[in-house]
């Protein structure tokens, strides 16, 4: 169909044992070309991308306040739950239930029935 203009040389492409030239000082060189699939094993597809849309802003859990810890009566405050045996003062244990727990040190006490 396309016929070779005349007069025009035509070009061998280079081979891959040829060397090349050295980029010049304050130039980067070239990306190397892809490296190509081996023979005889089939591309696999990749799943189609799924469209960018509006991200969902992420749920924050509120700190709790004091009030959980204390309760306040006629005659001052009491504690809910105890402070840790080994941490001291300051340090309330988590109420699971069957058990106490610090999550500072990991002191587990358990409730007796």
């Amino acid at each position: 169909m396309a016929e070779k203009a005349k007069g025009k040389k035509e070009t061998a492409p280079p081979e891959k044992g040829a060397p090349k030239a050295a980029p010049k000082a304050g130039e980067k060189p070239a990306a190397a070309p892809p490296a190509e699939a081996p023979a005889g094993k089939p591309e696999e597809e990749r799943p189609a991308a799924k469209p960018k849309g509006k991200k969902k802003p992420k749920i924050r859990k509120k700190e709790k306040g004091a009030y959980t810890r204390y309760k306040v009566g006629d005659t001052g405050f009491t504690r809910l739950r105890p402070y840790c045996e080994r941490c001291g003062p300051g340090f309330f244990m988590a109420d699971h239930g069957d058990r106490f727990a610090c999550g500072h040190c990991g002191f587990t006490r358990y409730k007796r029935e």
